[in-house]
C-alpha cells in the first residue's frame, strides 16, 4: 500500500501516456529493490542512524509530493518528470522496503521460489493500487494532503525504530514508552 501511495502521488502530475510508464517502472523498481534488499537487509536494519536518515529522507519526499507539477509543459519536460517520478519512487522505495523484505523473507521461510514468486504476484498489486489511487487523488485532490500524511506516518515509524532511538526511549523512558512509541508511529 504504501508503496503504491508513493507511485500514485509521484506520477499524478504527468501526462496519461507517462503515468502508464511511470507505475510499471515505479513498481519494477519496487520490486527490484525487494529482491535485492532480501539479501541485505538483516544487517542494514540494525545499523544505528541509517533510518534516522532514511525518515528524514523520506519526510522530504513526502513535502515535494505536495507540490504539483506544472500540467503546460513540453514532451521532453514531460519525459524529464516520468525520470523524477521514477527517482522519487526508488528513493521512497529504498527506505520504506527495508521492513517489508524482512516481512516477506519471514513469509517465505527461507523458500527463493517462494520468495520470487511472491515478489512477481505483487508487481500488478502495486500497478492497480497506484493506479486506484492515482484516480483518486485526481477525482478528490484532497487526498493528497492524506497520502503526504501517511507517508509522515511512515516516517515517525521509521525513525522511531532505529536503534539509536529506541535505545534512547528505553533508556530515559522505559521499555513500556518505548513500545508504546513504537506502536503510535
Amino acid at each position: 500500500g504504501d508503496n503504491a501511495v508513493v507511485i500514485a502521488m509521484a506520477c499524478r502530475g504527468l501526462p496519461y501516456r507517462q503515468r502508464v510508464w511511470g507505475m510499471i517502472l515505479g513498481a519494477g523498481v519496487a520490486v527490484g529493490h525487494r529482491v535485492i534488499f532480501s539479501a541485505v537487509v538483516a544487517t542494514l536494519m540494525t545499523m544505528a542512524y541509517l533510518k534516522i536518515v532514511g525518515g528524514l529522507a523520506l519526510f522530504y519526499i513526502a513535502a515535494k509530493l505536495l507540490v504539483p507539477d506544472d500540467p503546460d509543459e513540453s514532451e521532453a519536460e514531460a519525459a524529464a518528470h516520468l525520470w523524477r517520478a521514477v527517482r522519487i519512487v526508488a528513493i521512497a522505495d529504498i527506505i520504506m522496503s527495508l521492513d517489508n523484505v524482512i516481512a516477506i523473507a519471514a513469509a517465505a521461510g527461507g523458500n527463493m521460489a517462494l520468495l520470487v514468486v511472491g515478489l512477481a504476484i505483487s508487481i500488478p498489486l502495486i500497478i492497480a493500487g497506484a493506479a486506484l489511487i492515482m484516480s483518486l487523488l485526481d477525482r478528490f485532490p484532497i487526498l493528497v494532503w492524506a497520502g503526504a500524511a501517511l507517508l509522515g506516518w511512515i516516517v515517525g515509524e521509521v525513525i522511531a525504530t532505529d536503534p539509536v532511538v529506541a535505545n534512547w526511549l528505553k533508556a530515559n523512558y522505559g521499555p513500556a514508552v518505548a513500545h508504546q512509541v513504537e506502536i503510535g508511529s
